[in-house]
């Protein structure tokens, strides 16, 4: 009998799709402190703004974040973008204190396409300090999105 295996993309792909599908789910609607449903997905804490650093811009969707619960797994999600000059790993925020890590989660962002290089990774750190990283002097970093930013916090 063949032997059934399912590929990292796959399971990569999924896990993105997940985040982006739940947008219109009707489950989304339920207060964060309802009980989480098993299998299901519920917001553990809601949309929350970031703080930016100075020389930092918020672009015309600012920069947010929450926390979604998954089949019982624990997501930091973040939507948004923001603009400046970053030439080098730049710290562009604080999180709420509303919402902590337990530890570094970082992800990866689309940033302004120079010499071929079109992303960048977003850390967020156990204190709230949020930084990207990617920027050096003869290849800065102008915009980033972060609409795909979704870290499991377990």
């Amino acid at each position: 009998m063949p032997r059934i295996s399912t590929s990292r993309r796959a399971l990569l792909t999924a896990a993105v799709a997940v985040p982006a599908a739940a947008i219109g789910a009707p489950l989304l609607a339920t207060p964060a402190s309802a009980a989480d449903v098993p299998g299901g997905i519920s917001v553990v804490q809601d949309w929350q703004p970031l703080t930016l650093a100075a020389g930092v811009t918020a672009a015309v969707d600012v920069p947010a974040v929450r926390v979604v619960k998954i089949a019982g797994t624990d997501f930091l999600q973040m939507r948004g973008g923001f603009t400046g000059q970053f030439a080098a790993d730049t710290v562009i925020g604080t999180m709420p204190t509303t919402i902590t890590v337990p530890k570094v989660v970082r992800a990866v962002c689309p940033r302004n396409n120079s010499a071929g290089i079109n992303s960048c990774r977003v850390e967020v750190h156990t204190s709230g300090r949020i930084t990207v990283f990617g920027g050096t002097a003869t290849n800065d970093i102008t915009w980033v999105t972060l609409d795909s930013y979704s870290a499991v916090l377990a």
